[in-house]
């Protein structure tokens, strides 16, 4: 099989494209044939070395990717039969073993969800991290029809998914996103509003174009200067949803900020999943059901396999547009 490992930690180019022996699935795991691996922000972090517990880094070398959907071909002892052959979708966990950017790997059974013949392998890998996260965020927001939404990073794979939610709840959405050709793609998502980021008077454009509408909801995965910022435009009463900080900083949040107009800031990642009902698990089934009945529609930019060293420089260059994925 081809596989992308990393010899050490570094640079994009620090990938390397190489040839390895099939794995072989243990007890209770089976061999998936890839057909598309999606590629996190995270992983970019974990290949330049720079985060730390509760991520623990891997051991060297490392085959990176957390998604894949693909065929089972082969099956570990303790595995049902009905496995074999079958198409389905998998997270490969968290720990440092992964494995997902290869032409085969080794899922456990327990992770997998058989794919319906109207879902891609690219939308799959999509819908099993970005989705599921997605709903998760959901969950906590409760959006109405009588809300009015601000998205930040709103061209991006989770952005995209959560302006295509308020939309679906009649909310009336206000898109942020870095540069025009990424604004332009959230108003042809139906965006109500769209403003550049970097121009340095986008808050004073979604005054201005919001009129006499109030923004009650944020969703903020970015963080940093633009996630104070957009707080800064919530009305009273208004909801700051925080689900990452893509800036390298999370969003400054003091009780002055709360008790300026009895604003409620909630975590939708992390622990706050955990403790959900169905856990992980359920919010990826409901994920992908989602897809398969069109209600999300996941935006998806593929790369080979061999070029996944040019995926990592396009999403940390913020160049990218919608959710990453590497097709072997």
């Amino acid at each position: 099989m081809h596989a992308i490992r990393l010899h050490a930690f570094g640079p994009p180019e620090n990938l390397r494209y190489e040839s390895l022996a099939d794995p072989e699935p243990g007890f209770g795991e089976v061999r998936v044939a890839v057909g598309g691996a999606g590629v996190h922000l995270l992983d970019t972090s974990l290949r330049a070395g720079t985060v730390g517990p509760p991520l623990p880094l891997p051991a060297l070398p490392h085959v990176p990717g957390r998604e894949v959907a693909g065929v089972v071909e082969q099956l570990g002892d303790g595995v049902a039969r009905e496995w074999l052959g079958r198409r389905v979708v998998a997270h490969l966990g968290r720990e440092p073993r992964h494995g997902g950017y290869a032409s085969a790997t080794v899922a456990a059974a327990d992770a997998l969800h058989a794919l319906p013949d109207a879902l891609d392998d690219a939308h799959a890998v999509a819908m099993i991290g970005t989705g599921r996260t997605a709903l998760a965020i959901l969950e906590v927001a409760q959006l109405r029809a009588d809300d009015v939404v601000l998205v930040t990073a709103a061209a991006g794979g989770l952005g995209s998914l959560l302006v295509q939610a308020g939309l679906r709840a009649d909310a009336l959405v206000v898109a942020v996103a870095g540069g025009a050709e990424k604004v332009a793609r959230a108003e042809r998502q139906g965006a109500a509003i769209a403003v550049d980021y970097t121009q340095p008077d986008w808050a004073d454009q979604v005054r201005e174009q919001l009129g006499d509408f109030e923004l009650t909801v944020v969703f903020d995965g970015v963080g940093g200067t633009l996630g104070k910022t957009a707080m800064g435009l919530l009305a009273p009463g208004g909801r700051h949803i925080l689900f990452g900080y893509s800036s390298g900083t999370p969003t400054e949040v003091t009780t002055a900020d709360l008790y300026r107009g009895g604003l409620t800031v909630s975590s939708a990642v992390g622990p706050a999943i955990a403790r959900r009902p169905g856990g992980l698990r359920g919010l990826e089934r409901d994920a992908l059901a989602a897809a398969a009945r069109g209600e999300l529609i996941p935006a998806v930019q593929t790369f080979p396999l061999s070029e996944a060293a040019a995926a990592h420089a396009a999403l940390e260059a913020r160049a990218t547009a919608g959710k990453v994925v590497l097709v072997p």
